[in-house]
Parts: C-alpha cells; structure tokens; sequence
C-alpha cells in the first residue's frame, strides 16, 4: 500500500497537469526570469497548502470514527475531479500574464505569488488535498501535496523558460482524469472494503 505522502504527492502533481495553475506559471516563465517565478510560486504553495490539508486534517479528527463512509465520500469526490478535469478546459484560457517582459525581480515574484494564490482558491489541487488529509491526518498529505504541486509548478517553469508555451493539453487533461477516476474507485472499494 502506497503511503499518504506519496499519494497525496502523485493525486496533487496529476491533478495539477494542464491545470490554469501550471498554465500560467509556464506562461510566466515564458516570460520572466524562471527563478524569480518559481519563487513566489514557492511560498504560495506553502500557504495554500497548508490551509488547504489544515482545514482537512481538523474535520478528519471529528470524522475518524466514520472512515470507511470518509472513503467512500473522498472516492466520490475524486470521480467528481476526474469530471472537472475534463469540463476545466474553458477556465484553463483564462490564464494570462499582464506583467510586462523587463518587471524586476521583486515584481515578478509578488505576481507569481499572487497569481499562484488566487488561481488555487478553491482549486481541484486544494480540494483533494483537504479530502486526503481528512483521512491521512496533517503532515503525510501536506509533505506530499507541496511535494507534488513544487514538481508540477517545476515542470511548467522548466518547460516555459526553455520551449515557450505549447503543450498537448487534451492528452494531458485525458490522462489525469482517468488517473483521478482510478484513484477515486480505489478510495470507494477500500471503504466498501473496510480497509
């Protein structure tokens, strides 16, 4: 069995694959200094993050004696994620940089920062994180959500500071969708389970 960071880790970078999130951080790497995006990403993901699996973690202590129906529940939502990942296409064009190529370095990481918190509220990234963390408890699924969400947001600036702006996003988006349904499904048997 997979542990909690690990599948927190692999649930967050999947889900964040051709998400607004990481469109956006390769469009402003694309464009700016890829140090000084990554950066301001950086500490978004560690605030969002830890509001996100902190929410999580402190209704999964209420919830504890009803594990296998949190399940059941989070294997639910995951599917839902797996449909949300499909219809996210419109959102996901949304994701535009209006800082100018030559802002300095402070600008650009208050921008990504900024960018990077306001595109996650309420993100898919930050729901599977609290729903994991229902279970998990705080610090496996937060080791692993930045863990997954620092590579994606990674991958994105690499790719946008050396091949610009064109990725396969319907391959992508396919992929994590059916990843997320697998998940989902694991989650709903191991709860009829009683695992």
């Amino acid at each position: 069995m997979l542990s909690p960071a690990l599948v927190a880790a692999g649930v967050v970078f999947l889900a964040e694959l051709g998400d607004k999130s990481q469109l956006m951080a390769l469009a402003m790497a694309a464009k700016h200094r890829a140090r000084d995006v990554f950066i301001g990403m950086f500490f978004a993901i560690l605030l969002m993050f830890a509001i996100a699996v902190g929410l999580g973690a402190i209704l999964g202590t209420v919830l504890d004696e009803y594990s296998d129906v949190v399940a059941i529940v989070a294997g639910l939502i995951f599917l839902g994620f797996a449909v949300w990942t499909l219809r996210d296409a419109d959102d996901d064009e949304e994701a535009v940089d209006t800082l100018s190529p030559t802002a300095g370095s402070r600008t650009v990481i208050t921008a990504s920062f900024s960018a990077f918190v306001v595109a996650e509220l309420g993100d898919k990234t930050q729901l599977a994180s609290a729903t994991l963390a229902v279970r998990d408890g705080f610090w496996p699924v937060y080791i692993g959500s930045v863990v997954g969400e620092v590579a994606a947001i990674g991958l994105a600036i690499m790719i946008g500071a050396v091949a610009g702006r064109h990725l396969p996003e319907r391959l992508i988006r396919y992929g994590a969708a059916a990843l997320f349904a697998v998940f989902g499904l694991i989650m709903i048997i191991q709860g009829l389970r009683g695992v």
